[in-house]
């Protein structure tokens, strides 16, 4: 561990002396502030670094990750998050991009306890239940299990549709577009997902706010 520890402390010299042979002024630029036009809701495992699987530098992607990229209603560090991104950063797109092979996603298809995860998991097996019957139809376990990855990344595009944040920007004309993704673990492809919202009137009538 401590090897490992030198290590990263080691890694962060070489990438400054790398990043500043090839742009003396880089990190001068970059503490100058920051207009990205994405944020990335994502999942917090450690394999899927939102900038590196779309090629992004620094800068380019304002990012927010918690277990199987959840967008909800109650979570002030996602709304924060949102906030800023939607009202002062002005970002243009939103991709909440979930992977196969999700751990969390994983756990809400079974009934062990893990700890106080549990609590989370629960909002993911709210998604299993919206689609049970889909789900359950699907035979193969695998298929099932990315086919329920696929669903939670449908589903929190949509609850993201439908915060008051996100509402507010289309109501006041702003472009933001939503967009659904999953990561391939095993192949280092994005797919979208097809759901790609642009406006409130995307939304089925009884979920736009007034607002």
């Amino acid at each position: 561990m401590k090897d490992f520890y030198k290590q990263i402390l080691d890694n962060n010299k070489e990438w400054v002396a790398e990043t500043l042979e090839q742009d003396p002024h880089f990190f001068e630029d970059l503490a100058k502030g920051q207009q990205p036009p994405l944020l990335w809701i994502g999942c917090s495992d450690s394999r899927v670094p939102a900038n590196q699987i779309i090629g992004a530098k620094p800068g380019e992607v304002f990012v927010h990750r918690n277990i199987a990229n959840m967008v909800i209603h109650s979570d002030m560090n996602m709304l924060s998050v949102l906030d800023y991104s939607v009202n002062v950063l002005k970002v243009k797109h939103i991709i909440v991009c979930g992977h196969y092979g999700c751990g969390g996603v994983k756990a809400a298809m079974g009934n062990q306890s893990i700890g106080i995860i549990d609590n989370w998991i629960r909002h993911i097996k709210n998604v299993y239940r919206l689609h049970k019957t889909y789900l359950d139809s699907i035979e193969d376990e695998t298929e099932r299990f990315n086919a329920f990855v696929e669903v939670n990344a449908k589903e929190n595009v949509l609850d993201l549709a439908k915060t008051s944040i996100v509402q507010n920007a289309w109501k006041n004309g702003q472009d933001l577009q939503l967009h659904a993704w999953v990561y391939g673990l095993n192949s280092g492809y994005v797919t979208d997902l097809g759901v790609n919202l642009s406006s409130n009137q995307d939304l089925p009538e009884g979920d736009q706010l007034s607002l």
